[in-house]
């Protein structure tokens, strides 16, 4: 659960959004990709996601010049095996690609969930029906 600091660090920066961040917020807002739902500047852990698709485990992060330095190389890197050890993929766009071509980040979003299966909560904990026991059929 979110502390209250980043609840509200968290709301401010759904206030101050990037001129990037707002494109791409245009792009994914009430349903208008495909039907996937997103949710942006959601905290996840120890981290403050720009955009997540909880649903196909995606996160897409909008990163401005400053993510080229190499301290912010190296904490990207971090927070990138963070999220993947969740099972989270992590899409990257620079803010002038999103402002430039946002139909080619729209498509290569669409082509992402399309190729990643929806994440189920519990799938992998739950047997599959047994046949022996009356459930599922033998193949």
């Amino acid at each position: 659960m979110a502390s209250r600091k980043d609840t509200a660090r968290a709301r401010r920066l759904r206030r101050d959004m990037t001129d990037a961040e707002k494109v791409m917020w245009r792009l994914l807002r009430a349903r208008q990709l495909a039907g996937h739902k997103f949710r942006r500047q959601q905290s996840l852990g120890r981290y403050i996601l720009d955009f997540v698709c909880f649903s196909h485990r995606l996160v897409i992060e909008v990163d401005g010049g400053q993510h080229a330095l190499p301290d912010h190389i190296n904490a990207d890197e971090v927070r990138t095996a963070y999220l993947e050890r969740g099972g989270f993929l992590v899409l990257r766009f620079w803010n002038n690609d999103l402002i430039q071509n946002p139909e080619g980040v729209y498509a290569r979003i669409l082509e992402t969930l399309a190729a990643r299966p929806p994440h189920l909560p519990g799938a992998a904990r739950r047997a599959p029906p047994s046949p022996t026991e009356g459930r599922g059929t033998l193949t």
